[in-house]
């Protein structure tokens, strides 16, 4: 049954992801980062029904443990909520970088929080498999519905939400997110914590540095 399931989902993806990709409709994100790596298996989100929050906005869905809990549990906490499935090869690459930031950066007050669009057989062998030590959610329709509340008609996985420590959405980033980018978008967050940049001037700050950083890779 579930190999019919991931058939339909992959075919219904491909179908999405190449139609979005290929004429140039953006992804409503909140930076205007657009060369994130596309995922191998990109898959559409719910419609949107509202435009891009400004804030967290608020849901529910099942923890490891089989608890509803909300994506509201870490008050204070700057978030770097990251959508994957246990399928995305990009999303599964970019685990072990997620697992050095909660290390390295929970000390100055940032939280990982993994959202799993999969099934809670999969995510939870998965996730003891390669030892994920921060908090994950689990959800398949509601984990889409989950993405469709950042303001967004589609996306494709991996696909990361940055929020400072009072709850607003400062970045969003569609694709495998690298230790280069990481410290830029990382970065930013601080500024904002610190009052040094608005969330709107570290969207402008971290699109022309993420550029540069794309300008650099491509003349080595």
């Amino acid at each position: 049954m579930k190999t019919i399931v991931y058939a339909g989902v992959a075919l219904i993806a491909g179908i999405v992801g190449f139609v979005i990709y290929r004429f140039g409709i953006e992804p409503q994100v909140q930076t205007s980062v657009d060369a994130a790596p596309l995922p191998e298996q990109p898959v559409a989100a719910a419609p949107a029904e509202h435009a891009a929050p400004d804030r967290l906005p608020e849901f529910t869905l099942t923890d490891q443990d089989g608890n509803a809990r909300s994506i509201q549990s870490w008050p204070g906490k700057s978030l770097i909520i990251n959508f994957w499935a246990t399928w995305c090869a990009p999303c599964r690459r970019e685990i072990p970088l997620l697992k050095r930031i909660q290390d390295e950066h929970e000390a100055s007050g940032f939280q990982v929080v993994g959202i799993a669009v999969d099934f809670r057989d999969d995510v939870l062998k998965y996730a003891q498999e390669i030892g994920i030590d921060y908090p994950l959610l689990i959800g398949e329709q509601d984990g889409l519905e989950a993405i469709s509340k950042f303001g967004i008609s589609a996306a494709g996985f991996p696909f990361s939400v940055f929020t400072d420590s009072q709850s607003r959405i400062v970045l969003t980033h569609l694709g495998e997110i690298d230790e280069q980018e990481a410290e830029i978008l990382i970065g930013a967050v601080k500024q904002v914590n610190e009052g040094a940049l608005t969330p709107e001037a570290a969207r402008t700050v971290v699109a022309k540095q993420l550029a540069e950083l794309d300008h650099g890779h491509d003349s080595v």
